[in-house]
């Protein structure tokens, strides 16, 4: 069974925001698909992107999570709120257990006479990495008092609620955490409409990803797309449709030359300008436009129009 009325999804361009956000526009889609990817994409960023947590932890001196430890400034629930924002990258599928000791601080050396106990100071082995080393998980107010914790560190997807993670207890004396797995943080799109050349009925996905810092917001977005494929490859059996590109795409758009800057035409500087402030930066993204699209443009003239027309012929475009 084959059809070409559905055309591929185009990962136009990837804007980064900051180390751990950016932004994905996907561009030209059929028309109602921006909702429909951006909320599948949505969904499966928030619940099934895997990650690290804490799933529990003890602490010497402490058998259960409602009691107050002499020489520690909060009592242990205020402790296992502090853990569950810890944010770990864990290169093994196997629980890991980590240990922190510490004592308390010299009354000249810290402020109040308090050690601030963070995330950095727990013991790490080669396979795990801490995200957040400033985390903070308590204080200690004794300066004799020595604090001596250990941890069970797993990956998983989603959510583990505290009951399932008590029932899977590494070892039966700790105190069980609910652990959130997934590494991203929040998720957001935006729907636009678009076009290529004459077609008006088309939309453009612009999806914004966050991530706690141990996973790339890139890797996030490859790791979800491939999930919803896996997922939908498995429900469509035989079934299987044609490749058809994205209007305006061909498979020559690979080609180095639809890359370059549209500074490297040898352009007047008025007609380059023009097109960069019409957010028009590359070839790729000027051949996409049909010639009434580049009259409409704003402070793109005629001469401007014949100018480009006679580079591109150069070029063979």
């Amino acid at each position: 069974m084959t059809t070409k009325n559905i055309h591929e999804a185009n990962l136009a361009e990837v804007k980064k925001i900051s180390e751990n956000a950016a932004e994905f526009i996907v561009r030209p889609l059929y028309y109602g698909y921006g909702n429909t990817l951006g909320n599948s994409f949505r969904r499966v960023l928030l619940s099934s992107v895997k990650g690290a947590a804490i799933t529990a932890f003890s602490i010497e001196g402490s058998t259960h999570e409602f009691a107050a430890i002499p020489g520690i400034r909060e009592d242990v629930v205020d402790i296992m709120l502090n853990l569950k924002n810890i944010r770990f990258k864990v290169h093994t599928d196997n629980p890991v257990e980590l240990d922190l000791e510490i004592k308390g601080a010299n009354q000249s050396s810290e402020k109040d006479g308090e050690k601030r106990v963070v995330a950095g100071d727990i013991k790490l082995p080669a396979e795990v990495e801490i995200a957040n080393p400033n985390q903070v998980i308590c204080h200690i107010d004794d300066p004799k008092f020595v604090l001596k914790m250990h941890f069970v560190v797993e990956t998983g997807r989603g959510y583990l609620t505290i009951e399932r993670s008590a029932e899977e207890r590494v070892h039966s004396d700790m105190i069980a955490i609910d652990a959130v797995f997934t590494p991203v943080l929040r998720v957001r799109y935006k729907v636009e409409n678009t076009r290529v050349g004459q077609d008006t009925n088309l939309q453009q996905l612009n999806l914004t990803i966050e991530t706690d810092g141990t996973i790339t917001p890139e890797d996030a977005f490859e790791e979800a797309a491939a999930i919803l494929v896996n997922q939908f490859t498995a429900l469509a059996g035989k079934t299987r449709l044609e490749s058809t590109p994205a209007p305006g795409t061909t498979e020559e758009e690979d080609d180095a030359g639809l890359a370059m800057p549209i500074e490297e035409l040898d352009l007047s500087a008025r007609t380059a300008n023009a097109l960069i402030n019409n957010d028009i930066k590359t070839i790729r993204d000027l051949v996409m436009l049909s010639e009434n699209d580049l009259k409409d443009l704003k402070g793109f003239g005629s001469k401007a129009l014949d100018e480009v027309k006679e580079k591109l012929t150069e070029l063979n475009i």
